[in-house]
Parts: C-alpha cells; sequence; structure tokens
C-alpha cells in the first residue's frame, strides 16, 4: 500500500469532487487556518465569510453600475425621441436647421453647432450652404469620408466647420450627413479638450446623422420646388 500523501492539486480536486466532503467533518473548519494579510490566522470558515462578504459587495457594485448604464441608456432614449420628433415636424431646410440647432444645445447641452450644407443654393437660416468641392479641398477627410470622428482637430478644420467660434472649439465629433449623396456635415464643438475623444463611441452621433440625412433630402427638394415655381 502506497504511503505516499496526496499533493495540492489532488486535495483541491477531491475537494472539487465532493463538495459535501465538510458537512461530514464538519469539525475540521473550525482546525483548518488560512494566514490573513494581518498576519492573524482565521479558521476556513470566518475566511468563507470574509470572501463570500468581499464577493457581496463586488456584485453590489456590479449591479449599481448596471442601473446606472440603465438610467443613462433612459435618459438618452428620451432625448434621441425627442430630437427626432422634433426634425420629423420641420417643413423646411431652414426650420430644420433651427430645430436641429436648438434640441441638441437644449437637450443634449452641446456648446458649440455646425450645420454645413453642401452646394444649397439661397439663404438655409441656421445651417450654411457651401461648395461640396471647397470642403473636399479644405477638410478632404472629413468631406470625403463616411463614418463619423471625434476628437481634436487642427486649427484650420475647425475655423472652416465653426467660423470664428472654431478658435473657441477645444475638441468636436463631426458625421457626414448622406444619403444617396453627401447632403452636408454636422459639427458638436466643446471648449473641453477632454469632452470628444478619437477613442468615444460614435453610434449615437452616426445615428443621428442618419435620421437627418433622411429628413434633409426631401426637404430639399420641397424648397428647390418652392425656388423654382
Amino acid at each position: 500500500m502506497s504511503s505516499e500523501l496526496p499533493d495540492a492539486e489532488q486535495v483541491a480536486a477531491y475537494l472539487r469532487a465532493h463538495k459535501d466532503f465538510f458537512v461530514d467533518h464538519e469539525a475540521l473548519l473550525a482546525d483548518i487556518t488560512i494566514p490573513h494579510e494581518t498576519g492573524k490566522a482565521v479558521s476556513l470558515v470566518e475566511r468563507q465569510v470574509v470572501v463570500l462578504r468581499e464577493r457581496n459587495i463586488e456584485l453590489r457594485e456590479r449591479l449599481t453600475r448596471l442601473l446606472d448604464v440603465a438610467r443613462e441608456n433612459d435618459m438618452l432614449f428620451e432625448k434621441m425621441r425627442g430630437l427626432i420628433l422634433a426634425l420629423l415636424e420641420t417643413r423646411t431646410v431652414a426650420q430644420l436647421a433651427v430645430v436641429l440647432e436648438r434640441e441638441l444645445r437644449q437637450r443634449f447641452g452641446s456648446e458649440y453647432v455646425s450645420f454645413l450644407l453642401f452646394d444649397v443654393s439661397g439663404a438655409t437660416g441656421a445651417a450654411q450652404s457651401i461648395p461640396l468641392q471647397a470642403a473636399q479641398e479644405k477638410i478632404p477627410s472629413l468631406a470625403k469620408g463616411r463614418h463619423a470622428v471625434s476628437g481634436q482637430l487642427r486649427k484650420d478644420e475647425l475655423q472652416f466647420l465653426f467660423g470664428h467660434e472654431g478658435e473657441l472649439v477645444k475638441s468636436c465629433a463631426v458625421v457626414p450627413v448622406q444619403h444617396e449623396r453627401p447632403l452636408g456635415l454636422l459639427a458638436i464643438g466643446s471648449s473641453s479638450a477632454e469632452h470628444f475623444k478619437s477613442s468615444m463611441d460614435t453610434l449615437f452621433i452616426s445615428f443621428v446623422g442618419d435620421v437627418l440625412a433622411r429628413v434633409l433630402l426631401p426637404l430639399l427638394g420641397a424648397d428647390a420646388a418652392r425656388q423654382s415655381a
């Protein structure tokens, strides 16, 4: 008969396979001690209580974070809902531009909003009409891009997007507004260099750009029809 004692891994494997071991050997619980960080030895039961307490705290913290995210998502949904409904109620491009800027400032606290339209004749209120070719020459990566970007831009890019307010913008998010063809650019700026980061998720602003393009395209056609009548 072998007198070799099982090693630590074998003991651990045995206990995993026989989870009721200490039920039948309850007295061992008080005899087994585990060194504590303070140097004081504690019984296995005491150690289990500590571990369970720590896990309980961790689970509560995770639950709190999940609840915070859920609340933030609810708030974002309500803001998005209000923005989209307001955009759908507009009847002209000029009205759309005014509503867009108002909603972004009031609902989302946006400091600087720039709505650039490509090759739109006539005044468009809160939006600025610029030649598409000029945009492709001055800010080619933004004008020719198909995806939203965020972070810090060059001074000349900020000036092109925000005009004289470009000097105050330290970070921004820019989304192409396009449906069937390039229609324009929406830029949202902040006076904080940390507000819009290159690593941030652009899902929200990309969705705003998609909705804006779908609403904008028929309004451009309606405005053009009125001007030619």
